[in-house]
């Protein structure tokens, strides 16, 4: 959405804009002013009676944005200071990167999570100082949170009306059932997977065979030792490695173009995006 601006992104409804929709008879009552003479002209020509068209145009209207924050403990990986994707941060990266896009596109922006166990919703709303991860340090969600959080979501239909987009920020180390998708998708959102995934542990797997390897339980945070074989390595490398592709195919079938988030650097947290949108550009007809 970065540079969108105000009334480019135009409604199913039809009200006030300057994208026609269709035309019809005019009616006792309709603005005069939406009378198109040229075509009631040519009509009124053809049947030799004076006939007037109307247009009617798609409602301009604000984008309305929603995050969808999956704060599970897998998503609290890995502290900060270490070499490898730190995932609070990216979290952090790309939420603030949507809202301020959603902003400067003078958009409605809104927010869910479910951090400590229990929902936080945000309707879309003006605030340009809105801070949607204040005070949201915990991991505390169920496996299940993507697809509650979707469902709850669904039943909004004051707030998100068909052309809303709906940012889904996760690991998808354990994704809502295909179903879940599809009744989303049912209520003609824009929904965008951004995957935040480390490249070195969660895509593929490091040949770490005769080394001692510390394994942080996310829930309890309680790390074990463990020896790990070259087989053991590679049959890792190999799961990740299908899992990543898996996950690809069913999103990419369902008509969702990921953002694919591997740093938590903000610059690399941009470039993502950038590269999502002319992606999407490219591949939707409207570059």
């Amino acid at each position: 959405m970065l540079g969108l601006p105000f009334g480019d992104l135009h409604s199913l409804r039809r009200g006030l804009g300057s994208d026609v929709a269709s035309s019809r008879p005019y009616e006792p009552g309709d603005d005069v002013g939406r009378i198109d003479w040229s075509a009631s002209a040519r009509l009124s020509l053809a049947r030799g009676t004076e006939e007037f068209v109307v247009r009617e145009h798609y409602a301009d209207e604000a984008p309305r944005v929603v995050v969808l924050a999956d704060r599970r403990p897998s998503m609290s990986v890995f502290p900060e200071g270490w070499p490898w994707l730190c995932k609070p941060q990216a979290l952090r990266e790309a939420t603030r990167l949507i809202g301020d896009s959603a902003v400067a596109a003078r958009g409605l922006l809104g927010y869910l999570d479910e951090a400590d166990g229990e929902p936080r919703w945000r309707p879309p709303r003006s605030q340009h100082e809105l801070d949607l991860l204040d005070g949201r340090d915990a991991f505390l969600a169920q496996e299940d949170t993507l697809e509650r959080c979707l469902l709850r979501l669904v039943e909004e239909r004051r707030d998100l009306p068909a052309g809303s987009f709906v940012f889904v920020l996760s690991d998808f180390l354990a994704a809502p059932p295909r179903a879940t998708w599809l009744r989303a998708l049912e209520r003609r959102w824009e929904i965008v997977p951004v995957v935040i995934q480390d490249a070195v542990w969660e895509q593929s797997f490091p040949d770490v065979s005769g080394a001692v390897v510390p394994f942080a339980d996310p829930q309890s945070g309680r790390v074990t030792l463990a020896r790990v074989s070259r087989a053991e390595a590679g049959e890792r490398r190999e799961g990740n490695a299908i899992r990543r592709l898996e996950l690809q195919r069913t999103l990419r079938a369902l008509d969702m173009d990921p953002v694919e988030v591997s740093s938590h650097e903000h610059k690399d947290v941009v470039l993502a995006f950038l590269t999502w949108a002319d992606q999407r550009l490219f591949t939707r007809g409207r570059a």
